[in-house]
């Protein structure tokens, strides 16, 4: 076990039994800081450095904005907690072959932004931002948190045509509670960090987050087509987010179930890029010709222990 966890563990565990506010301070203040920021990683650093980068400022954060391409066509791509743009990396010349320009940031408090911290809001702030200056997105492509904030961001006037929830989080009120049993704290601390959370200490003005930040809420919201794709033995976020994605959007979901792919592993195999690929190839078309259909792309994604779902529950 990490000794940074094994030491946090102890001392939160300790002090709420003495001060359980006090502890659970300390652990909220944890939660709403990624712990350390990704780095770019050697197989990313060539596709990471052609990028052309520009900076924004939203919600008084510098915001790192990476782009492939001319802008024609794009595509926003949406990381997750502790992580950056660059793990998309297998990702862009897949999409510039579609002649679609990819477009990522790095949300604050991650990557080469600034700041120490992110919400959901504001990955949704700094995608309508985009939004003015790129114009409609053909589609969205998320992992993880990234995900969640799709969604928030579709239902506060974001623009595509296809949606791509890779790994998602579905609901955040699960979200404390998985905090606290990977750190292994106990209950007291779990209950103080999920009150802080449900009190508008991390959500000004968001009065029920559960229901606010809920992906699957009133999908008559959410029109447009979705590819989730979810690994079965994700130990982040469970598989039954995407199962929960599948029962509300029905025939407008699709739903790609792999295994051994983790959380994070799933975002750089090969079948699962293919599979993302073929659904945006099929929604709108390449301007190369010969794009894959969503058919094809869904074999070479079972023969690697990948399988394809319509409107599963």
């Amino acid at each position: 076990m990490d000794p940074a966890v094994a030491l946090i563990r102890t001392t939160l565990n300790a002090a709420s039994k003495a001060a359980p506010r006090l502890a659970g301070r300390a652990a909220f203040e944890l939660y709403r800081h990624p712990v350390r920021r990704g780095r770019v990683r050697t197989r990313e650093r060539e596709v990471h450095d052609r990028a052309v980068t520009e900076t924004l400022t939203v919600g008084g954060e510098r915001v790192v904005v990476h782009r492939w391409g001319d802008g024609a066509r794009p595509v926003l791509l949406l990381h997750g907690w502790q992580s950056r743009s660059s793990r998309f990396a297998d990702f862009v010349p897949r999409l510039n072959a579609l002649g679609l320009t990819p477009i990522a940031f790095d949300a604050p408090g991650h990557g080469d932004s600034g700041g120490r911290t992110t919400t959901v809001p504001g990955y949704r702030d700094i995608a309508l931002r985009l939004q003015e200056r790129y114009g409609d997105f053909e589609a969205v492509v998320a992992h993880s948190l990234g995900v969640n904030a799709a969604f928030l961001a579709l239902r506060s006037g974001l623009r595509a045509g296809r949606l791509v929830a890779v790994a998602g989080v579905a609901e955040v009120s699960y979200l404390p509670a998985a905090f606290c049993a990977r750190l292994g704290l106990n209950a007291t601390v779990e209950a103080e960090v999920g009150r802080r959370v449900e009190s508008g200490a991390m959500f000004p003005g968001v009065t029920d987050v559960a229901a606010h930040f809920d992906a699957a809420r009133n999908p008559e919201e959410i029109g447009l087509p979705i590819l989730v794709a979810h690994d079965e033995d994700d130990d982040v976020v469970p598989f039954g987010h995407a199962r929960r994605l599948a029962a509300a959007y029905g025939d407008r979901l699709e739903l790609l179930v792999t295994r051994g792919l983790g959380h994070r592993r799933i975002l750089t195999e090969p079948a699962v890029i293919d599979n993302v690929v073929g659904f945006l190839a099929a929604g709108h078309g390449s301007q190369t010709g010969g794009a894959p259909d969503v058919a094809s792309a869904s074999d070479a994604g079972r023969a690697s222990g990948a399988g394809h779902q319509r409107g599963a529950a």
